[in-house]
């Protein structure tokens, strides 16, 4: 006999909605150096490294502040951290359009990174809401917010083009300060969603001693880490690469970031009906697989034959390159869902401090990669070097899931786990 399932309040949806809204446009803000900081790099005579390191700077502070704003919400609440959190984001964001140094960039850019710790606010904001056979669904569709990547790279070259790079965020002030007010007319509290005060912050950080904790906090530095650090890196890439315009590249650049963002709700659903390990797994070889693709550098080749040396070019066209960082974009979406889905499994009671260690990690992965990145195209003048560093780091992964997870799973027998298809039998 099916199990009803259970009514999910009209409420929920409207608090899923603006949430998911909100974190769009915080992620659109995280990520505006990602474009505007290619006439930056040519106006301020940049290298490669300074380059990572501008585009990186608001990556910090939104990671560092994930584990206090997970706590705060567990504490306090969503509704009203998030509001504070983006109401902070406005004047630094109106401000930049006034630097004019490479550290007047830096130090605003810390300011406003705050939007990136929006997604600890929302996470465990949104699930609380949803029983839990849907928070990895809720989960997924608050986290599919990581396509404001993808409208920054339609919205900023199009305010680059009419009026140059100091409207971007001028414009991006506005919008922040538009869904502040959007978010707390649509959104609700619940006090049941509150951790109890007698919970110590010793108490709740009490889970970093626990070997889970670690192992998701890798496996989302490279979903989700990987992907903040692609998303920043993959304009001035074409550029440089395939010698396209900004405008080209950006649309080109958001065939990664678009569907790594909007499939994240589709990542959640997967998760919820197979199991975080399983969606896990295969998003873990489907990421080896492209990276290790998109790392061969372009080659000239030459082969000694009977009739004298014949030269041959081996390496990735535009359309290739596209096609595979596509692919790489919707593996890391249904990962960044996945990964929460194991939170939600192993740690319904500490969500909210939980995802944000994770998140921490993760951030913290997208603001060293680029600088990484940065750095060994400066050492070694191949571009995909930075493909290469993330292979590494996926083959890291991958053999650490191998040994905790896939190595202890009994594949037949009465412990086996059942396939999809057995499943829709015992319904």
């Amino acid at each position: 006999m099916a199990i009803a399932p259970t009514p999910v309040p009209r409420q929920a949806w409207s608090v899923l909605i603006v949430s998911t809204l909100a974190f769009t446009v915080c992620f659109m803000v995280w990520m505006m150096f990602g474009v505007i900081g290619i006439p930056l790099k040519k106006s301020l005579g940049l290298s490669a490294t300074e380059f990572g390191l501008l585009t990186a700077t608001p990556v910090l502070t939104g990671s560092l502040i994930r584990v206090p704003l997970g706590i705060w919400t567990d504490k306090y609440g969503g509704r009203i951290v998030m509001t504070l959190l983006m109401a902070a984001t406005v004047p630094a964001i109106w401000l930049m359009s006034y630097a004019t140094a490479f550290w007047h960039f830096l130090v605003i850019g810390l300011f406003v990174g705050l939007a990136g710790g929006s997604f600890s606010v929302g996470t465990p904001y949104v699930a609380r809401w949803f029983p839990r056979s849907r928070q990895g669904m809720a989960m997924g569709v608050y986290g599919a917010g990581n396509s404001g990547s993808a409208v920054n790279k339609f919205v900023a070259p199009a305010l680059l083009a009419v009026g140059g790079w100091a409207l971007v965020p001028q414009v991006y002030a506005a919008v922040m300060l538009g869904t502040v007010i959007l978010f707390w007319l649509g959104s609700s509290s619940d006090p049941k969603h509150l951790v109890p005060s007698h919970v110590k912050f010793s108490d709740q950080l009490h889970m970093l001693k626990d070997p889970k904790v670690l192992k998701y906090c890798q496996y989302y530095s490279i979903v989700f880490g990987g992907y903040v650090a692609m998303a920043l890196w993959m304009v001035q890439y074409y550029v440089g690469e395939f010698g396209l315009s900004i405008q080209t590249a950006a649309l080109l650049a958001a065939c990664f970031s678009l569907p790594g963002g909007v499939l994240r709700a589709l990542g959640g659903v997967l998760a919820d009906r197979f199991g975080a390990h399983q969606v896990t797994w295969w998003v873990l070889w489907v990421s080896w697989i492209c990276l290790f693709l998109l790392s061969y550098p372009q080659t000239e080749l030459t082969i000694a034959t009977v009739d004298g040396p014949k030269t041959f070019h081996v390496g990735l066209n535009v359309y290739l390159f596209t096609a595979l960082m596509f692919i790489l974009g919707i593996a890391w979406a249904f990962g960044k869902a996945s990964v929460f889905k194991y939170i939600g499994d192993d740690f319904p009671h500490n969500i909210g401090t939980v995802s944000g260690i994770v998140g921490l990690a993760g951030g913290l992965g997208g603001f060293v990669l680029p600088i990484m990145f940065g750095a060994l195209m400066d050492l070694t003048g191949i571009r995909s070097s930075a493909f290469m560093l993330m292979y590494g780091v996926v083959w890291v992964s991958l053999i650490w899931m191998y040994w905790t997870e896939v190595r202890k799973t009994e594949m037949m027998g009465d412990k086996a786990p059942a396939s999809p298809l057995s499943r829709s039998f015992v319904r």
